[in-house]
């Protein structure tokens, strides 16, 4: 286990940043301003984000702390399975890489989707 924090926000997390959420924007500062916090967003999460709440997309490519996920083809092969493309790419990326030996959490505003997903899940509802 390493000591680093992997977090993934899936496209409810990125517009309740975009909405002023006190806990995404305390994910968004840590990943910005502390040494082993990580934030990445799905392509596929910031394109439903984007239109969810125009915008936010933009806004969240251009932060520095945060990492945009392309849809590389073992990303899009996962994608192609699932109904929800930014479920799918967002569920992708939590799972173990090199990078991330232990997986990433996946920051939500709607943990019950996430319920039988074997992905770890932090609520960002206050």
């Amino acid at each position: 286990m390493t000591d680093a924090m992997h977090i993934v926000l899936d496209e409810t997390a990125m517009t309740a940043a975009g909405q002023g959420n006190v806990l995404a924007s305390r994910l968004i500062h840590r990943a910005h301003a502390e040494a082993g916090w990580y934030l990445y967003a799905p392509a596929c999460a910031l394109v439903e984000a984007g239109r969810a709440r125009p915008g936010t997309a933009e806004h969240l490519a251009a932060m520095p702390g945060v990492t945009v996920l392309d849809l590389d083809l073992p990303a899009a092969l996962a994608v192609a399975r699932q109904a929800s493309w930014a479920a799918a790419h967002s569920q992708f990326a939590a799972q173990p890489t090199v990078d991330r030996p232990d997986g990433a959490v996946i920051a939500t505003t709607a943990p019950k989707r996430w319920e039988g997903e074997p992905v770890r899940v932090l609520d960002l509802n206050p």
